[in-house]
């Protein structure tokens, strides 16, 4: 049986995505299991930093990371109380930031080139392999070798 893999894009600031990659996790929606839970090991993960910091950093509008998720086991963290969000392991590749603006008109999951930000505003989103592989070579990774199942 052959497993496709499957591919996300989680929006958070580059300070957040700059902890999950020292931690080698992803965490979405504000700690959220649900969107974890749809992702499976070997599935491409990406995010994508509207800005530095929430919530008034600078803006940013750029891919900052991308990986592999591990082992698809959604956990929750061990952090102080009252927040105890759920994370899923992702094993993060080096990686260039790719700003999204070069990108647009390329990217199909982007459907309104005017509107783009609206493709975001979930949180997280699936997204088509070709549109993965363009996001990953923008940032330096070759699909075929560090994706292929």
């Amino acid at each position: 049986m052959t497993t496709q893999s499957t591919y996300w894009i989680g929006v958070v600031p580059k300070e957040d995505a700059d902890h999950a990659i020292v931690g080698s996790y992803t965490e979405v929606n504000h700690g959220k299991a649900g969107p974890l839970e749809r992702m499976r090991a070997g599935d491409g993960f990406a995010f994508y930093s509207p800005r530095t910091q929430y919530p008034g950093g600078e803006v940013l509008q750029a891919f900052t990371a991308i990986g592999r998720v591990r082992n698809g086991i959604v956990y929750q963290a061990e952090v102080p109380a009252p927040q105890r969000p759920f994370r899923l392991a992702v094993d993060y590749l080096p990686a260039a930031p790719a700003p999204i603006r070069p990108l647009l008109e390329s990217l199909t999951f982007i459907k309104s080139k005017t509107h783009w930000g609206a493709a975001f505003r979930f949180g997280v989103i699936r997204v088509p392999a070709d549109d993965f592989a363009r996001i990953a070579a923008a940032m330096g990774r070759d699909f075929a070798s560090d994706f292929a199942r």
